[in-house]
């Protein structure tokens, strides 16, 4: 059966990143499978024209859009269901081409389960609209989504919070008389940082505590007789099979050339794109925890084994607190940074007034959301209040302090380095600027549009996903425009339908019979008689 034998062969494998391992093997190895059956299909079908599609991305699953679904077919319809948890479409039939898919209002925890596992996703829209009768709709790729960019433009709800996952950064790794390098580059920042003269140990720990999206090895990694053999074992081994050389060249720039090129290669933007060093200096550290320490205490995710820090932390440190606080034991900053942190610590345990509870939120959906122009009035808000926690904390003088010395831990965990005065400056502006914008809590410059004859129900639907949000001074065109489709809805409703329900009051005997009514139909999004 062609959907056990595809399930068996990509579950026979630990992780994600042996699928592309799996499909260029050799056939005498995987007998039973074939990850591209030869199906005979007539041109013109659905089916014809997903091939088309999944033809110019083979490496990536790819979602159609049908109706009310997104659908899969072939190896792609077997990712959804090992991996989203969908179920197949006409159940496990050994004669049928499998299929499966998600509703539309499922799309986004579809690629976000795709993208946590490592895959890339194509998406594939129809045109909306009324077709001529059996004519074909016509489709075109909207967007792809990856694990080094997980959103896709479009899935931003106006009134309602969206999460998506961490981007996944692209790696390489080289080796030298120092040790081992590797470097990091996440697309959705448009950041790089290196680290050089790792031992083995801390390689495979980085790599191990890291997800990554693509992995590239130098040749200097090829087996030589310089090599350690135990370390070049389990460096191999935590690679997981890869078995990408770079050329013999600068490890960053190959890196960043490489793997960017591979996602944006179509793309003029390219040659306009500026990334930013983050590196941080790895001079007069501290040893980290070794990789058994770190496995057998759980800060590595092992299974079987529970993660200590889940204990000793409050049950409210989750997320990236929690991750901060790990990363602070396998990567211990420098001694100077970490004696300030301490010294921020006993500062914060002494002090007499309330702290700002600051909301941990990602920068990476920050910088997604801003940079496509997806992000509502929750995000901005969100950014309001941390600048205005900055603020209050910089004109306190018990908190001031503590706002100076977090300068520094801040500036290695983002590799941002900025001085207290401009962050203070800069955080004054965004506040004024969000503040002339957006309507906040308890601020309301505009009404919803009512009529005598329309249900209101209709003009709160609406109308509630965006009124109250930006301040009026900035949209009044749209305001007048919203003001005069109200007035002609109501005056359509009024000569349509009020002549045809007094003739029915009139001719209706008063203790029964027929009655007409003006009603809001909320599926439809229309008022109907």
């Amino acid at each position: 059966m062609y959907w056990v034998a595809t399930r068996s062969a990509v579950v026979s494998f630990p992780r994600w990143r042996s699928l592309a391992h799996l499909l260029h093997s050799s056939p005498r190895r995987y007998s039973s499978f074939n990850p591209f059956p030869v199906f005979f299909l007539k041109e013109g079908t659905l089916n014809w024209e997903i091939l088309q599609f999944k033809s110019k991305f083979p490496r990536e699953v790819l979602l159609c859009r049908v109706g009310d679904f997104y659908e899969a077919i072939g190896i792609d319809a077997c990712i959804l269901v090992e991996y989203a948890g969908l179920n197949p479409f006409g159940g496990l039939r050994s004669d049928s081409i499998p299929r499966a898919g998600c509703p539309v209002v499922n799309l986004q925890q579809t690629l976000d389960d795709l993208t946590r596992n490592g895959y890339s996703v194509c998406i594939v829209e129809e045109v909306q609209g009324p077709t001529q009768a059996r004519s074909r709709k016509s489709r075109f790729i909207s967007g792809h989504a990856h694990p080094g960019s997980p959103y896709v433009f479009g899935l931003a709800g106006v009134d309602h919070d969206l999460d998506f996952p961490e981007p996944m950064p692209v790696v390489g790794i080289s080796r030298s008389a120092r040790g081992y390098c590797i470097n990091l580059v996440l697309e959705t920042m448009k950041t790089y940082s290196s680290e050089d003269g790792l031992t083995e140990e801390a390689l495979v720990t980085k790599l191990r505590t890291c997800r990554y999206h693509h992995l590239f090895l130098h040749t200097s990694l090829r087996h030589n007789s310089s090599a350690l053999v135990t370390g070049e074992n389990l460096v191999r081994e935590a690679c997981c099979g890869e078995n990408v050389f770079l050329d013999i060249m600068n490890g960053l720039k190959a890196i960043l050339s490489l793997s960017f090129c591979l996602r944006l290669k179509n793309s003029m933007a390219l040659l306009m794109i500026t990334f930013r060093n983050v590196t941080v200096s790895s001079e007069n550290r501290p040893r980290p925890l070794t990789l058994g320490t770190a496995t057998q205490i759980g800060a590595i995710p092992t299974e079987g084994i529970p993660c200590l820090l889940k204990m000793l932390l409050p049950p409210n440190y989750t997320g990236l607190p929690g991750l901060y606080v790990r990363d602070i034991l396998l990567n211990p900053p420098a001694y100077e940074i970490a004696s300030t942190i301490q010294a921020t610590c006993k500062l914060m345990s002494n002090v007499t007034c309330s702290i700002p509870e600051f909301t941990c939120v990602s920068s990476a959906k920050l910088v997604k959301l801003l940079e496509l122009r997806e992000a509502n009035h929750i995000e901005f808000c969100r950014i309001k209040n941390v600048v205005d926690e900055i603020l209050h904390m910089n004109r306190n003088s018990e908190l001031g302090e503590i706002l100076e010395l977090l300068m520094d831990p801040t500036w290695v965990a983002t590799g941002l380095k900025i001085d207290c005065e401009t962050l203070v400056s800069e955080c004054e502006w965004t506040s004024v600027k969000i503040s002339g914008m957006i309507s906040l809590d308890g601020e309301n410059d505009s009404k919803i549009s009512s009529s005598s004859i329309v249900p209101s129900e209709f003009f709160e639907d609406m109308e509630s996903a965006w009124k109250g949000r930006v301040k009026r001074i900035h949209i009044e065109e749209e305001f007048r425009e919203a003001e005069v489709a109200a007035e002609a809805l109501s005056l359509a409703v009024t000569e349509d339908f009020l002549p045809i329900i007094s003739r029915i009051k009139a001719t209706t005997a008063p203790l029964g019979g027929p009655r007409g009514e003006i009603l809001y139909a909320r599926e439809h999004e229309a008022v109907w008689f």
